[in-house]
């Protein structure tokens, strides 16, 4: 049997699909944005988008005017996409193209978004690494804000296997390094007209 290659799986599907024909799509990232908003993040925060894609969450970034954004996905088409849709202010952005599951961070940061990276972390030295990863590169006093499926969500995206969470199981999965600030649940409408159940839940170390 082929070992399944999700490099390339993602890069066919941003290379075949438009941004309206995926189900994660939002012409506004609404919750990501409220995140950012609640912590008062400072303009000239190092912030991290972990599976970011083509996403439009960049855009609204740049348009509030901040200044030190990373954008990191696995798929080079995903990016070179957003690139093409911003234009020169793609200049402004860090790109990096990864696997979630083996990213070496060359610097720390004050803000961690991962909207639907870290569900498609099945295995657990995956998981563990990437715990072990954000923990390591995110500074003293940063936040992590992770959204997956819920347990009342898919069980599949684009064909591929997920773990869901719930608050309390993410929570769990977290405890050694990081408390948990708040969890919210959230019904993500796809341009399908179908629902999607997400919980965010955002992170701090101990204090």
């Amino acid at each position: 049997m082929e070992k399944f290659n999700r490099k390339n799986h993602w890069e066919q599907i941003y290379q075949t699909k438009q941004p309206g024909e995926v189900s994660w799509f939002q012409p506004t990232p609404d919750t990501s944005l409220k995140f950012i908003e609640q912590f008062s993040i400072p303009l000239d925060a190092k912030i991290i988008d972990v599976g970011g894609g083509d996403s439009l969450l960049v855009d609204h970034l740049l348009d509030k005017g901040f200044t030190d954004i990373t954008v990191l996905d696995i798929s080079e088409s995903a990016l070179e996409r957003a690139k093409l849709r911003l234009g020169a202010r793609a200049l402004k952005v860090k790109w990096i193209i990864a696997d979630a599951a083996t990213f070496i961070p060359a610097e720390k940061y004050d803000f961690w978004h991962d909207r639907a990276a870290f569900h498609f972390l099945t295995r657990e030295e995956e998981i563990v690494y990437y715990i072990n990863t954000v923990q390591q590169n995110i500074k003293p006093t940063g936040i992590l804000v992770i959204g997956t499926f819920s347990e009342q969500g898919p069980k599949k995206c684009s064909g591929i296997e997920i773990k869901q969470y719930s608050e309390t199981s993410m929570t769990e999965r977290l405890k050694d390094f990081f408390e948990k600030i708040a969890c919210i649940t959230v019904e993500h409408k796809t341009p399908f007209d179908t629902i999607q159940q997400f919980v965010f839940c955002s992170f701090r170390r101990p204090i």
